[in-house]
């Protein structure tokens, strides 16, 4: 990759319908750099190989999982992406909206990756009691 990724490569990587494999070690190898940084709202990792099995914990804790792009702002070496994931875990289907910020390195592969997005509502507002605790307190700090 010798530029920083166009609007439709962004959205093909931010594109995966449910029973869709996953990219594989080779796939992410080539567009993301190997001292990549990646932030979300659970966990933070440095480097290819951490990205990686962070990627492929998501996917084996889940029975199948979709991502789906919305709108796409490039600008230079820094691009931001709105998406929804959804996950499904035991037969329950939990759906995240977030976005992405990606800054891409001289190379054109991606430096840093960090994700915005919800955890908390989406995962435990639908478990029966707990979800209505979530909302309770939703409703304390942010009415």
């Amino acid at each position: 990759m010798d530029q920083s990724p166009n609007e439709a490569q962004i959205k093909l990587l931010f594109t995966k319908s449910y029973g869709q494999s996953g990219p594989t070690p080779d796939q992410w190898k080539a567009i993301y750099a190997n001292n990549v940084h990646f932030i979300d709202p659970t966990q933070e990792r440095h480097g290819i190989d951490a990205y990686i099995l962070a990627q492929n914990n998501l996917i084996q804790r889940c029975d199948d999982v979709y991502l789906k792009p919305h709108a796409i702002a490039l600008n230079d070496d820094v691009a931001f992406i709105e998406w929804t994931m959804g996950l499904k875990i035991k037969g329950i289907e939990f759906i995240y909206p977030g976005a992405t910020r990606m800054t891409f390195g001289i190379d054109g592969k991606i430096i840093e990756h960090r994700d915005y997005f919800d955890f908390i509502g989406p995962t435990f507002g639908p478990v029966p009691i707990l979800g209505n605790v979530v909302r309770w307190l939703y409703k304390r700090f942010v009415a």
